[in-house]
């Protein structure tokens, strides 16, 4: 049992908040994570590279000179990728590095990820977090407050706030996500993590659910 201690914006403690990494994953799974975490940087990928081969390079395919009597290698034309100019002999093409991982290693992978976040104490917990209108100065002072200043740091919260959004979206290495978007690289890749304590008890509610579809169809 693990017991984070619950901070309102000015950084003073509150309350405090037990959970048992347990309770999201029975045991961290570094393969698995690993699998996610290069999946998920795999889709990203472009994969719009290319370079052109012998037959698309601009040159003449007369052939340089005589095949004997001049002393030198044999040679063909000007395009072939062994000399300057020519074309690659195993050009590159566009290609599509996406796939998948099922939908059960993928969530697990999630909660797994949350999980090692909290043992580590990595993970700052606020009592609420909202602003009538969009102020990044007042949100770049609850990060102060709460020490959470000059790193990288992923803030989760209950669901999608507008001018949450607006607040956090001009800080350097500070992203905001709901719940519901979640996945192991952005939990992983920060880090630090701050989230309000709807939102911790948002994902216990899923991870639980989903927990319970995975035994009903066992």
């Amino acid at each position: 049992m693990v017991t984070l201690p619950i901070h309102d914006r000015t950084g003073a403690e509150v309350g405090q908040y037990e959970i048992d990494p347990a309770e999201l994953a029975p045991q961290i799974n570094r393969q698995l994570l690993h699998d996610a975490v290069v999946m998920y940087q795999a889709n990203r990928r472009q994969g719009t590279v290319k370079t052109k081969g012998r037959s698309e390079v601009n040159g003449t395919t007369k052939k340089m000179y005589r095949q004997k009597g001049t002393g030198n290698a044999r040679a063909g034309s000007k395009t072939s990728g062994v000399r300057r100019g020519g074309g690659d002999i195993h050009p590159r093409r566009p290609r599509d590095w996406s796939y998948r991982l099922t939908k059960k290693a993928v969530r697990l992978a999630t909660r797994m990820a949350l999980a090692a976040k909290i043992a580590d104490n990595e993970v700052t917990l606020i009592d609420r977090l909202g602003f009538e209108q969009p102020k990044t100065r007042e949100m770049a002072e609850i990060l102060k407050a709460l020490d959470l200043a000059g790193g990288s740091l992923l803030v989760a919260v209950e669901g999608y706030d507008r001018n949450v959004l607006r607040s956090i979206r001009n800080l350097a290495d500070v992203a905001v996500l709901p719940v519901a978007d979640l996945n192991a690289l952005q939990i992983l890749k920060p880090r630090r993590v701050l989230m309000t304590t709807a939102a911790l008890d948002a994902f216990r509610a899923k991870a639980a659910a989903s927990g319970k579809s995975l035994e009903t169809r066992a």
